[in-house]
């Protein structure tokens, strides 16, 4: 081998007439536009299909001739044109944040969103699964509504594995490279041309980072990368596989993209008024703008804190503890001992920035109580998994009702015109106008389903289960060929489903507690489930297991074991190498999603999302977005929301359960057709699905409500209180202070009422004295009321806190000073037992409680 070389780059000769070729090419919006999609096809179909659906690729490698022969072709350049125009109105066109926020902010703001993985197209493999497709989503309905938002992550040399199985149905990784060069992204360039590159400090070194940008509609995420010739061979593996490594390598990767994200950011002239932390991995970026406004203003740690936390925004995706990053103190350490004398503060107060403890020098440092205590906006991604949230954070506000912890939720959703299927974009667009970013989130645009034709949705139906037996049969024939399989194995392939038979989906990563054997736990009833004469019902199974999850790939494995059965071997399929365009074909083309998680450890789940435009129909455990999507005419349910210690009955139960709704609900109602050989009472299943559901479960539902509950109101709350050399952040670090020095002196001395009996509409006077002590004042405080119905065990069943006023009239009990009088009204709007008490909380109009200040004093 040469010890030196040089590298060069080779990129297409487009003929003058088919340059926007490359404009579309690089930018990603082709990946939920079939027309763009469709254009690239008609280049060249077979390179398409070999360049994993990517253009750039496509272009590097079609023939000279053939590109001149398409400036001959009128068909194709008709095509070409339209799709060209289409392409600049949506870049140019008014948005829904132009109309609604614009003129609300300067030009240059932006909101910047954090990932770890992003899943936008299949042939940019920088994603492992549902987060990384969520963060993706995000992107696409973020450019479809033209919010200023900027994504950054991580390049990955080698991504997320690729996943084969081996005779034994034992799932095997394998990490092939990513050639940058041929993907649709492009490197920054600074004003000279060269590589825009950061350095990022670690350890006795600096490691050096080159950004990328990938063109995603109007939004551009920005990539960081390692791999660089002037890194050392560890540090260059940084950006090596997503989620690989040891713990080092994990702190490395995150003190990358956080802290290396705002370096990137700020190289390039960029500085975020809000940054969304998507997940903890990125939290450190929370440490690295404190840090800047310790050094380049001058402020105090908590100032700085205070001043950079109104911006941050953090989702949770995780309702289960262990599933948080950790890193134990030595490590830490290692990587941020300086780093703690630049913020002015020492090692110890740095680590209780991330421990759930403060003070506990046993307790690791959690990525996520990091984020938690660095952002002012915090929620999780469904209303359920907001509660499982609340109840893990429930430590740090023991006082306050569940319901108060200061985490909400923002319910998930997916990106419909990247998962609709043509044939359901051209039905809805027949009969009720084109999906856009206007109406997707609509309720009234999904009502007008009711108006399609019985029989020409049935007919999109039948075709995409058509053309998902068509493809999985294609699937697995080539996979078996390029393993050089028996000719058995391979024309046993070409007979596998059958596109008149109930499908049923069950595609997701294969962990332990997503149950994807339950199925199984009953043999010969599935059995004869999957073979009835006269209903027979077919599987396809799909997904990765993690690569140090053992327990998964048992899952994975049992299933194929399975599958060989001779009796079963046409009805259950198992697809490998589960990504994004495998997903298409699937959602589009099963009739039931099937989801059976050990409830409540699904955050959200976003799969099923995409059967419902699709005309696919959810069986699910009442778990993550079911637990609030579900009624009886939308789908299925298994269970009825029960949560159990004995994992073993559960699974036995609900097993019982899908089985019996399989064979007495789902089957016979997809099998009893009319005179027309349709099934009435599917399709009204169907409807109800498309209308109630997709209005709801959408990102641009999503977005809007990121943007309007969380990126507006945080963006605001960070300018005012950093206006004026952030006088309103160094006042409220004041008087936080104060606050934490004399709330031990506040108190409730006493409560009366002028009634026990009251009239339906009648109101009650309230009278609270409280002693505040000779510092607070009244004004800073709030009073409440605290009331509703309560059980037989005087415990309140719900509650609402109404505010106490100042009686000015009313002096103190003997003149006693800092003791005050507050008054207020019982409400009597609905009739039986009801309760209530008295409680203190601090108040100040900049600040966010109990985020900030967990205090509290009840009667």
């Amino acid at each position: 081998m040469p010890r030196t070389l040089h590298t060069y780059t080779v990129v297409p000769s487009l003929p003058e007439r088919l340059a926007p070729l490359k404009e579309l090419a690089y930018n990603l919006r082709w990946s939920w536009h079939y027309p763009t999609v469709r254009l690239f096809q008609t280049i060249d179909p077979a390179l398409w299909e070999q360049c994993d659906h990517n253009p750039a690729k496509l272009l590097g490698l079609v023939a000279q001739s053939r590109l001149e022969a398409l400036v001959k072709d009128k068909a194709f350049l008709k095509e070409f044109d339209a799709v060209v125009t289409d392409f600049k109105g949506y870049m140019s066109g008014e948005t829904w944040w132009q109309k609604t926020y614009a003129q609300d902010f300067d030009s240059d703001f932006r909101i910047a969103y954090f990932s770890a993985e992003f899943g936008l197209t299949e042939c940019l493999p920088i994603y492992s699964g549902g987060l990384g497709v969520l963060a993706g989503d995000h992107l696409k309905a973020a450019s479809d509504l033209g919010l200023p938002l900027i994504g950054v992550g991580f390049l990955y040399q080698k991504g997320y594995f690729r996943q084969s199985l081996n005779a034994d149905g034992w799932q095997v990784e394998m990490y092939p490279s990513n050639d940058f060069y041929s993907l649709p992204i492009t490197p920054v360039l600074t004003n000279e041309g060269k590589p825009f590159t950061i350095q990022v400090k670690f350890p006795g070194r600096w490691v050096s980072v080159q950004v990328w940008q990938v063109a995603v509609g109007r939004i551009t995420l920005y990539l960081m990368d390692t791999n660089l010739p002037q890194n050392s061979e560890a540090d260059r593996f940084i950006a090596g596989n997503l989620y690989g490594g040891d713990n080092e390598t994990r702190i490395q990767q995150e003190i990358v993209l956080g802290i290396g994200g705002i370096h990137a950011l700020a190289g390039m002239g960029i500085r975020p008024a809000v940054c969304h932390m998507n997940e903890g991995h990125s939290a450190f970026l929370a440490l690295e703008r404190v840090r800047r406004l310790v050094v380049e203003e001058g402020l105090s740690f908590p100032v700085a804190t205070q001043a950079s936390a109104a911006g941050n925004v953090f989702t949770t995706h995780t309702p289960v503890p262990a599933g948080f990053d950790l890193f134990p103190v030595e490590l830490v350490y290692k990587y941020f001992n300086e780093f703690a004398s630049e913020l002015g503060i020492r090692f110890d107060e740095l680590m209780d920035r991330g421990r759930q403890t403060s003070g506990d020098p046993n307790a690791k440092f959690n990525m996520a109580v990091l984020a938690f205590r660095h952002a002012r906006s915090i929620n999780g991604v469904s209303k359920l998994h907001g509660e499982v949230s609340r109840r893990m954070a429930q430590s740090a506000y023991p006082d306050f009702p569940l319901d108060e912890v200061p985490v909400g939720s923002v319910t998930n959703g997916i990106h419909i015109p990247s998962m609709i299927s043509p044939e359901f974009s051209e039905l809805l667009a027949k009969y009720i106008g084109d999906p856009t970013p206007d109406n997707l989130a609509d309720p009234e645009y999904w009502a007008k389903v009711d108006t399609i034709p019985d029989a020409e949705l049935w007919k999109a139906r039948e075709t995409r289960r058509q053309i998902l037996v068509d493809w999985a049969r294609n699937y697995l024939v080539q996979r078996l060929e390029r393993r050089n399989a028996s000719e058995w194995e391979v024309e046993s392939a070409r007979e596998i489903l059958d596109p008149n038979v109930l499908t049923i989906g069950f595609a997701r990563r294969f962990a332990t507690y997503k149950r994807g054997d339950l199925l199984l736990r009953d043999p010969e009833r599935l059995l004869r489930i999957l073979n009835n004469s006269e209903r027979p019902v077919q599987i396809l199974y799909a997904g990765k297991s993690h690569p140090r999850d053992d327990g998964g790939k048992q899952l994975i494995q049992r299933i194929v074991h399975f599958a060989r059965n001779e009796a079963v071997r046409k009805r259950i399929v198992f697809l490998e190498d589960y990504d994004i365009g495998m997903a298409r074909y699937l959602v589009a083309g099963v009739d039931v999603w099937l989801n059976n998680p050990r409830r409540p450890q699904e955050a959200s789940g976003t799969s099923g999302m995409k059967v419902v435009p699709n005309g696919g129909l959810n069986f699910s455990i009442l778990d993550g977005w079911w637990a609030e999507g579900y009624d009886p005419s939308v789908g299925w349910e298994i269970g009825r929301g029960e949560e159990y210690e004995d994992t073993g009955y559960q699974d036995h139960v609900e097993a019982q359960d899908i089985y019996e709704t399989l064979e007495k609900d789902i089957a016979p109602l997809f099998y009893n057709r009319d005179s027309n050989g349709i099934p009435q009472g599917w399709l009204a299943k169907v409807r109800a699905s498309m209308m109630k559901l997709a209005p709801v479960y959408n990102t641009h539902r999503m977005v809007q409500e990121y943007t309007t509950n969380f990126y507006v109101p945080s963006a605001k709350r960070e300018d005012e209180l950093n206006d004026d050399a952030y006088a309103k952040s160094k006042e409220l670090i004041l008087w936080k202070q104060r606050i934490r020095e004399n709330w031990s002196r506040v108190r409730v001395l006493s409560v009366a009422a002028e009634a026990e009996k009251l009239l339906a509409g009648q109101e009650a006077r309230v009278q609270a004295t409280v002693e505040l002590g000779t510092i607070l004042k009244p004004n800073e405080v709030s009073v409440q009321l605290f009331t509703g119905p309560v059980d037989a065990s005087r415990n309140l069943i719900s509650y609402t806190a109404y505010p106490m006023t100042l009686d000015k009239a009313a002096e103190a009990p003997d003149g006693t000073e800092g003791v005050y009088t507050f008054v207020g009204n019982l409400p009597s709007a609905n009739s039986g037992q009801q309760g209530y008490t008295v409680r203190v909380l601090p108040y100040h109009p900049d600040a966010v409680i109990p985020q900030e200040i967990p205090l509290i004093v009840w009667e």
